[in-house]
Protein backbone atom coordinates (compact mmCIF):
# COMPACT_ATOMS: atom_id res chain seq x y z
CA UNK A 1 0.00 0.00 0.00
CA UNK A 2 3.09 2.61 1.20
CA UNK A 3 4.70 4.56 -1.76
CA UNK A 4 7.73 4.76 0.34
CA UNK A 5 8.49 6.19 4.01
CA UNK A 6 9.92 9.04 4.85
CA UNK A 7 13.01 10.12 6.72
CA UNK A 8 11.90 10.81 10.46
CA UNK A 9 14.96 10.38 11.41
CA UNK A 10 15.31 9.53 15.23
CA UNK A 11 14.44 12.29 16.72
CA UNK A 12 11.12 14.41 15.78
CA UNK A 13 8.92 17.07 17.79
CA UNK A 14 5.01 16.47 18.57
CA UNK A 15 3.63 20.06 19.46
CA UNK A 16 0.09 22.22 19.18
CA UNK A 17 1.75 25.20 19.16
CA UNK A 18 1.51 25.74 15.69
CA UNK A 19 -2.01 26.59 15.95
CA UNK A 20 -1.52 29.33 19.07
CA UNK A 21 0.94 31.58 16.77
CA UNK A 22 0.13 32.90 12.98
CA UNK A 23 1.58 31.29 10.27
CA UNK A 24 4.48 33.40 9.51
CA UNK A 25 5.57 32.63 13.32
CA UNK A 26 4.66 28.97 12.83
CA UNK A 27 6.89 28.87 9.62
CA UNK A 28 9.48 30.12 11.92
CA UNK A 29 9.16 27.42 14.30
CA UNK A 30 9.14 24.86 12.18
CA UNK A 31 12.42 26.24 10.14
CA UNK A 32 13.85 26.76 13.71
CA UNK A 33 12.97 22.84 14.46
CA UNK A 34 14.73 21.81 11.30
CA UNK A 35 17.90 23.95 12.24
CA UNK A 36 18.52 22.30 15.29
CA UNK A 37 18.39 18.71 13.88
CA UNK A 38 14.82 17.54 14.30
CA UNK A 39 13.70 14.74 11.83
CA UNK A 40 10.00 15.96 12.02
CA UNK A 41 7.34 17.72 13.39
CA UNK A 42 4.02 16.41 14.52
CA UNK A 43 0.88 18.08 14.51
CA UNK A 44 -2.51 17.19 15.92
CA UNK A 45 -6.20 17.97 14.26
CA UNK A 46 -8.87 18.37 16.90
CA UNK A 47 -10.74 22.09 16.62
CA UNK A 48 -8.41 24.19 15.31
CA UNK A 49 -6.92 24.68 11.95
CA UNK A 50 -6.51 22.22 9.29
CA UNK A 51 -3.65 20.00 9.60
CA UNK A 52 -3.02 19.53 6.04
CA UNK A 53 -3.18 23.29 5.02
CA UNK A 54 -0.56 24.03 8.11
CA UNK A 55 1.32 20.69 6.66
CA UNK A 56 1.67 22.68 3.35
CA UNK A 57 2.40 25.86 4.60
CA UNK A 58 5.05 24.02 6.87
CA UNK A 59 6.68 21.90 3.93
CA UNK A 60 6.93 25.18 1.58
CA UNK A 61 8.74 27.43 4.69
CA UNK A 62 11.13 24.74 5.27
CA UNK A 63 14.11 22.43 3.29
CA UNK A 64 14.26 18.96 4.85
CA UNK A 65 11.67 18.65 7.99
CA UNK A 66 9.11 15.81 7.27
CA UNK A 67 5.48 17.28 8.60
CA UNK A 68 3.55 14.44 10.05
CA UNK A 69 -0.10 14.50 11.31
CA UNK A 70 -0.28 12.91 14.52
CA UNK A 71 -3.21 12.18 14.23
CA UNK A 72 -5.74 13.23 11.37
CA UNK A 73 -9.30 12.18 12.37
CA UNK A 74 -11.01 9.70 9.81
CA UNK A 75 -14.30 11.16 10.95
CA UNK A 76 -13.26 14.12 9.79
CA UNK A 77 -13.42 13.47 6.07
CA UNK A 78 -14.14 10.46 4.16
CA UNK A 79 -11.90 7.80 2.65
CA UNK A 80 -11.68 9.14 -0.77
CA UNK A 81 -11.35 12.73 0.49
CA UNK A 82 -8.36 11.99 2.84
CA UNK A 83 -6.38 9.34 0.38
CA UNK A 84 -6.51 12.32 -2.11
CA UNK A 85 -5.10 14.79 -0.01
CA UNK A 86 -2.31 12.61 1.01
CA UNK A 87 -1.77 12.03 -2.53
CA UNK A 88 -1.55 15.72 -3.82
CA UNK A 89 0.74 16.52 -0.27
CA UNK A 90 2.94 13.97 -1.79
CA UNK A 91 3.34 14.95 -5.58
CA UNK A 92 3.86 19.09 -4.25
CA UNK A 93 6.56 17.68 -1.46
CA UNK A 94 7.84 14.20 -2.12
CA UNK A 95 8.67 11.95 1.28
CA UNK A 96 8.55 14.85 3.21
CA UNK A 97 4.47 14.22 4.93
CA UNK A 98 3.93 11.42 6.89
CA UNK A 99 -0.07 10.88 7.34
CA UNK A 100 -0.91 9.10 11.05
CA UNK A 101 -4.60 8.39 10.98
CA UNK A 102 -6.96 7.84 14.25
CA UNK A 103 -10.32 7.12 15.40
CA UNK A 104 -9.62 9.90 17.90
CA UNK A 105 -12.21 10.10 21.00
CA UNK A 106 -15.70 9.42 21.62
CA UNK A 107 -16.92 12.89 22.87
CA UNK A 108 -15.14 14.80 19.73
CA UNK A 109 -16.21 12.13 17.29
CA UNK A 110 -19.85 12.19 18.20
CA UNK A 111 -20.50 15.26 20.20
CA UNK A 112 -18.28 17.99 18.45
CA UNK A 113 -18.75 15.93 14.67
CA UNK A 114 -21.99 14.62 15.40
CA UNK A 115 -20.69 10.75 13.76
CA UNK A 116 -21.42 7.62 15.40
CA UNK A 117 -18.42 6.25 17.48
CA UNK A 118 -19.86 2.31 18.46
CA UNK A 119 -17.20 0.49 16.09
CA UNK A 120 -14.03 2.30 15.69
CA UNK A 121 -11.56 -0.38 14.94
CA UNK A 122 -14.20 -2.05 12.21
CA UNK A 123 -14.76 1.68 10.95
CA UNK A 124 -10.57 2.01 10.44
CA UNK A 125 -10.46 -1.21 8.84
CA UNK A 126 -13.03 -0.15 6.53
CA UNK A 127 -11.91 3.21 6.17
CA UNK A 128 -8.19 2.25 5.14
CA UNK A 129 -9.56 -0.10 2.70
CA UNK A 130 -11.61 2.34 0.70
CA UNK A 131 -8.53 4.54 1.01
CA UNK A 132 -6.81 1.89 -0.88
CA UNK A 133 -9.70 2.23 -3.81
CA UNK A 134 -9.66 5.86 -4.16
CA UNK A 135 -9.69 7.05 -7.53
CA UNK A 136 -7.56 9.89 -8.18
CA UNK A 137 -7.20 11.59 -11.52
CA UNK A 138 -4.74 14.12 -11.28
CA UNK A 139 -0.76 14.38 -11.49
CA UNK A 140 0.38 12.73 -8.82
CA UNK A 141 1.66 8.95 -7.46
CA UNK A 142 -0.89 6.28 -8.01
CA UNK A 143 0.02 4.26 -4.66
CA UNK A 144 -0.40 6.02 -1.16
CA UNK A 145 2.56 6.88 -0.02
CA UNK A 146 2.98 5.41 4.05
CA UNK A 147 -0.16 5.68 6.40
CA UNK A 148 0.45 5.08 10.32
CA UNK A 149 -2.41 4.53 12.67
CA UNK A 150 -2.58 6.29 16.57
CA UNK A 151 -2.99 2.52 17.89
CA UNK A 152 -3.06 1.94 21.40
CA UNK A 153 -4.37 -1.64 22.60
CA UNK A 154 -3.34 -4.87 20.54
CA UNK A 155 -5.96 -5.14 17.86
CA UNK A 156 -5.35 -1.55 16.71
CA UNK A 157 -1.66 -2.07 16.73
CA UNK A 158 -2.69 -5.76 14.58
CA UNK A 159 -4.20 -3.64 12.00
CA UNK A 160 -1.51 -1.03 12.34
CA UNK A 161 0.99 -4.06 11.28
CA UNK A 162 -1.09 -5.62 8.65
CA UNK A 163 -2.93 -2.57 6.62
CA UNK A 164 -0.40 0.19 7.22
CA UNK A 165 3.35 1.23 7.95
CA UNK A 166 2.83 1.01 11.36
CA UNK A 167 2.06 2.67 14.47
CA UNK A 168 2.52 6.07 16.52
CA UNK A 169 0.95 5.56 19.70
CA UNK A 170 0.45 8.73 22.12
CA UNK A 171 0.20 8.99 25.90
CA UNK A 172 2.22 5.94 26.52
CA UNK A 173 5.12 4.83 28.79
CA UNK A 174 8.30 2.42 27.03
CA UNK A 175 7.02 -0.43 28.63
CA UNK A 176 3.71 0.42 25.74
CA UNK A 177 6.09 0.29 23.24
CA UNK A 178 7.49 -2.84 24.44
CA UNK A 179 4.30 -4.26 23.78
CA UNK A 180 3.70 -2.66 20.58
CA UNK A 181 6.85 -4.05 18.95
CA UNK A 182 6.12 -7.14 20.07
CA UNK A 183 2.49 -7.43 19.12
CA UNK A 184 3.30 -5.62 15.52
CA UNK A 185 6.34 -7.55 14.57
CA UNK A 186 9.84 -6.60 13.94
CA UNK A 187 9.15 -4.71 10.21
CA UNK A 188 6.29 -2.37 11.66
CA UNK A 189 7.23 0.97 11.92
CA UNK A 190 6.57 2.04 15.72
CA UNK A 191 6.68 6.53 16.39
CA UNK A 192 6.03 6.90 19.85
CA UNK A 193 5.32 10.38 21.63
CA UNK A 194 7.24 11.38 24.97
CA UNK A 195 5.89 14.57 26.85
CA UNK A 196 8.99 16.03 28.70
CA UNK A 197 9.45 18.68 31.42
CA UNK A 198 12.71 20.46 31.67
CA UNK A 199 12.18 20.95 35.56
CA UNK A 200 14.17 18.78 38.06
CA UNK A 201 12.28 20.28 41.31
CA UNK A 202 10.06 16.97 41.17
CA UNK A 203 7.28 18.93 42.92
CA UNK A 204 6.97 21.56 40.07
CA UNK A 205 7.75 18.91 37.56
CA UNK A 206 4.78 16.86 38.65
CA UNK A 207 2.31 19.79 38.69
CA UNK A 208 3.22 20.60 35.24
CA UNK A 209 2.64 17.64 34.19
CA UNK A 210 -0.71 16.68 35.56
CA UNK A 211 -1.95 20.54 34.28
CA UNK A 212 -1.06 18.83 30.83
CA UNK A 213 -2.01 15.44 31.73
CA UNK A 214 -5.43 16.07 33.10
CA UNK A 215 -7.16 16.13 29.82
CA UNK A 216 -5.87 12.71 28.49
CA UNK A 217 -6.52 10.94 31.49
CA UNK A 218 -10.16 11.12 31.71
CA UNK A 219 -10.24 9.84 28.36
CA UNK A 220 -11.08 6.35 28.16
CA UNK A 221 -8.94 5.54 25.20
CA UNK A 222 -5.74 6.59 27.47
CA UNK A 223 -7.32 5.32 30.33
CA UNK A 224 -8.13 1.81 29.51
CA UNK A 225 -4.46 1.65 27.67
CA UNK A 226 -2.85 2.12 31.18
CA UNK A 227 -4.98 -0.27 32.66
CA UNK A 228 -4.11 -2.67 30.23
CA UNK A 229 -0.51 -2.11 31.07
CA UNK A 230 -1.05 -2.81 34.60
CA UNK A 231 -1.93 0.56 36.13
CA UNK A 232 -4.94 1.24 38.50
CA UNK A 233 -8.09 3.17 37.75
CA UNK A 234 -7.82 5.27 40.92
CA UNK A 235 -4.24 5.64 40.32
CA UNK A 236 -4.79 6.87 36.74
CA UNK A 237 -7.93 9.43 37.96
CA UNK A 238 -6.09 10.36 40.43
CA UNK A 239 -2.78 10.95 38.56
CA UNK A 240 -0.48 9.53 40.99
CA UNK A 241 3.21 9.97 40.78
CA UNK A 242 3.66 6.57 39.92
CA UNK A 243 1.21 7.29 36.52
CA UNK A 244 2.93 10.70 35.84
CA UNK A 245 6.44 9.47 36.09
CA UNK A 246 5.34 6.58 33.71
CA UNK A 247 4.00 9.07 30.97
CA UNK A 248 6.22 12.54 31.53
CA UNK A 249 9.97 12.56 31.31
CA UNK A 250 10.71 15.25 33.83
CA UNK A 251 14.46 16.56 34.79
CA UNK A 252 17.57 17.34 33.08
CA UNK A 253 18.36 17.27 29.33
CA UNK A 254 20.44 13.88 30.35
CA UNK A 255 17.69 12.29 32.19
CA UNK A 256 15.19 12.75 29.28
CA UNK A 257 17.70 11.50 27.03
CA UNK A 258 17.51 8.29 29.16
CA UNK A 259 13.75 8.02 28.76
CA UNK A 260 13.93 8.10 25.08
CA UNK A 261 16.80 5.82 25.02
CA UNK A 262 13.94 3.40 26.90
CA UNK A 263 11.99 3.61 24.18
CA UNK A 264 14.23 2.82 21.36
CA UNK A 265 15.49 -0.45 23.09
CA UNK A 266 12.03 -1.28 23.35
CA UNK A 267 11.78 -1.05 19.58
CA UNK A 268 10.98 2.41 19.04
CA UNK A 269 12.23 3.46 15.16
CA UNK A 270 11.34 7.37 16.11
CA UNK A 271 10.19 9.12 19.19
CA UNK A 272 8.65 12.65 19.08
CA UNK A 273 9.09 14.72 22.29
CA UNK A 274 6.73 17.23 23.24
CA UNK A 275 7.58 19.89 25.35
CA UNK A 276 5.29 20.82 28.35
CA UNK A 277 5.59 24.54 28.80
CA UNK A 278 2.86 27.53 28.63
CA UNK A 279 3.61 29.58 26.01
CA UNK A 280 5.46 28.88 22.17
CA UNK A 281 8.48 30.41 22.70
CA UNK A 282 9.48 28.22 25.93
CA UNK A 283 8.43 24.96 24.35
CA UNK A 284 11.01 26.00 21.58
CA UNK A 285 13.28 26.75 23.99
CA UNK A 286 12.93 23.34 25.38
CA UNK A 287 13.54 22.34 21.60
CA UNK A 288 16.74 24.33 22.02
CA UNK A 289 18.06 22.88 25.34
CA UNK A 290 17.36 19.26 23.95
CA UNK A 291 19.32 19.23 20.84
CA UNK A 292 22.55 18.57 21.87
CA UNK A 293 21.59 15.74 23.93
CA UNK A 294 19.19 14.08 21.57
CA UNK A 295 20.71 14.31 18.17
CA UNK A 296 23.59 12.80 16.96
Amino acid sequence: MALRRPELGKIGIWTNILDQVSSAAAIEYCQEAQALGYGAVWIPEAVGRDPFVTACRMLGGTESLVLATGIANIYARDAMTMANTLRSIEEAFPARFLLGLGVSHHHLVEWVRKHDYSKPLSFMSSYLELMGKAKFLAVGPEELPEIVLAALGPKMLQLAATDTGGAHPYFVPPEHTAMARQTMGPDAALYPEQMVVLEEDPHVARAIARKHMERYCGLPNYANNLVRLGYERDEIENMSDKVVDAIVAWGSSETIKTRVDEHFRAGADHVCIQVLEDTPDQVVEGWQRLAPYLIS
